[in-house]
């Protein structure tokens, strides 16, 4: 890793890190410092014995030291309130993209 600067880094900076920790696929890193994280949601619907799919995307902080791309595997845990969207770090990089 590498160091960086960010005050909402959660390794170098003063950001914690609590609740939830989720994997899931980055499919947008145009913003700056912030990726778009994609998952996959199955839920059982016991009336009618079915398996409803739902995607949820989450605007998740990426810090220069973790620094996620586009199609990039992921952990994102939760955190406090970065900005109005944001309020997941990206934690991990579990599978760089295959090129």
């Amino acid at each position: 890793m590498v160091q960086c600067d960010d005050k909402n880094c959660y390794v170098h900076g003063d950001l914690k890190v609590r609740g939830a920790k989720v994997e899931g696929k980055v499919v947008s890193d145009k913003g700056k410092k912030t990726v778009i994280v994609e998952r996959n949601i199955s839920r059982i619907m016991p009336k009618y014995n079915r398996i409803a799919k739902n995607v949820s995307r989450l605007a998740a902080h990426n810090p220069s030291c973790i620094n996620a791309k586009l199609g990039d595997t992921v952990i994102v845990a939760e955190t406090k309130k970065i900005s109005k969207t944001k309020a997941w770090t990206v934690v991990e990089i579990l599978g760089k993209k295959a090129e």
